[in-house]
Order: structure tokens, then C-alpha cells, then sequence
């Protein structure tokens, strides 16, 4: 039997057990079963790798995606220059060697958000999105601001506590900034169940039918954020069919090293 798993800090409303269940049942993937394990800090995970020898693969979540990369061995495609990781293979039985993370395993790291956000909105580009502006810093946001510089879109991060010529602050985002980011995209939590009312601090009001608003966030499936744009005419999207994209990538990656 295959075993493969979820680890983050809060998973009691996550997606993905239910989800692979159902695609192992569709691809008739039966030696494989999926679970999600709350780790209360990083540090317990070659503990839980351990104990449970029949894991071969693991996503993670937040706010594990860039501290999981102490433990990888090795780090693929976007992975390796961004240290952000979603997607894990676990070789076990490994010799040891110098440099190994963990005694008896060889952990391999890949981000497969990066696939499931490209090709999600890709389909909803439009000639004038030049510039984008990502709300919040974390891991998430640095795997979308991979991807549009591939699409050769400028990018402007908003944070808190902004640092550096690429960021500013919520309270800088004036009309000539909205005007001139057509892209709008949430990575921060702000919105997320339960705390559905809970609203991105931008000033909605210079939102206009130009600018797509997309959020990270599929559960609501409507946020806030995204009601304020759609109700001025925005196109809007959440972040579900990247879910689902970045998922399957993930499954492929798993079903190619167990082959």
C-alpha cells in the first residue's frame, strides 16, 4: 500500500484528502490512500516519516512550504531557486551520505502551485495586464510572481510591513496604483472560512471592468475581495481549478517515482 499525506499547521477544512479519495477511486489507483497530519511545528517531521514507514509522498501547506526545505535532500524545476515547496517524494532505504537531512531517506521537493496557478490563469489574460499587484509575501506569493514574470508580467507586492522597492503598503494603494495593476491577486488568508466577511483593505471603488481580481482562496467560493470586484464590473476567479491543477501535478509527480 502506497501512503501519501497533507502536512500544515490547520487542515480540519482541507481539500485534498477528500479529493485524492475520489481520484484514486476514478483512476482506479487502489493501493493508494491519502491522509492529512497537523504537525505543531516542523521540526516534527523526520519524527512522522519515522513512524509511519509506508509514506511515499506528501504535500504541505501553510506555513510549512519554505521551512520544509531544510529536510529536502533535493529540490526540482522552480523549486530549487524559489525554496518553496508543496509537493515532497520519499525514497527510503537510502545509505546514508554526507549531507543527507534525514538518516535513511532521500526527500525530493517540487512546487506545483507554480503549474496550477499558470495554467489557471492563463486562459484569463488579456493584452493589458501588465502589471500585477500580489497581496501578501508568503509562500504562495512568491510562486505567483514566478509565474507572471514568466508571462511577462511586472509585479508589486503589498504587505504590512512592506520592505524593499518591490513592496508597499496596503495604505499606499491610491487610484494611480489600481489604474495602472489591472492583475489583482490575494495570497493572504484575509477572507478564507470562516471568517468569509472579512475584507482585503484596497479601494474597491477604483475597480473598474479592466482588472481581473483572482484570489488564492477557494473556500468561500465567493470572498469578500471578490464581491467587491465582480460588483464593479471585474472579472473574478478563485482559486479552485489551481487547487485541483496543482493536485493532479502532484499525483503525476508521485505515480512517476513509484513506477
Amino acid at each position: 500500500m502506497h501512503q501519501f499525506a497533507l502536512i500544515g499547521k490547520s487542515l480540519k477544512h482541507s481539500f485534498s484528502p477528500d479529493y485524492f479519495k475520489k481520484k484514486f477511486q476514478q483512476e482506479g489507483l487502489n493501493n493508494m490512500i491519502y491522509s492529512a497530519q497537523e504537525l505543531s511545528d516542523i521540526t516534527d517531521l523526520p519524527a512522522w516519516l519515522r513512524a509511519n514507514e509506508q509514506i511515499k509522498g506528501f504535500n504541505v501547506t501553510i506555513p510549512y512550504k519554505q521551512s520544509v526545505c531544510k529536510y529536502i535532500d533535493q529540490l526540482y524545476g522552480p523549486a530549487a531557486g524559489l525554496n518553496i515547496v508543496n509537493t515532497v517524494v520519499v525514497e527510503r532505504n537510502v545509505p546514508d551520505f554526507d549531507g543527507q537531512k534525514i538518516p535513511g531517506m532521500f526527500l525530493k521537493g517540487f512546487n506545483t502551485d507554480i503549474y496550477g496557478f499558470k495554467e489557471s490563469i492563463k486562459p484569463l489574460m488579456r493584452p493589458w495586464f501588465e502589471r500585477a499587484l500580489i497581496l501578501g509575501t508568503g509562500a504562495s506569493a512568491g510562486s505567483v510572481a514566478y509565474v507572471l514574470y514568466k508571462l511577462g508580467v511586472d509585479t508589486l507586492f503589498v504587505s504590512r510591513s512592506p520592505e524593499g522597492e518591490q513592496e508597499i503598503g496596503y495604505e499606499d494603494i491610491n487610484e494611480h496604483v489600481i489604474k495602472f495593476h489591472p492583475l489583482i491577486i490575494n495570497t493572504s488568508p484575509i477572507g478564507q472560512f470562516p471568517n468569509n466577511e472579512e475584507l482585503v483593505n484596497i479601494p474597491y471603488e477604483f475597480i473598474t471592468d479592466k482588472h481581473l481580481l483572482y484570489d488564492l482562496i477557494y473556500n468561500p467560493d465567493e470572498t469578500a475581495f471578490l464581491r467587491e470586484g465582480r460588483e464593479r464590473g471585474a472579472m473574478v476567479h478563485n482559486g479552485f481549478s489551481m487547487l485541483v491543477m496543482q493536485a493532479d501535478q502532484s499525483l503525476r509527480t508521485w505515480l512517476n517515482a513509484i513506477q
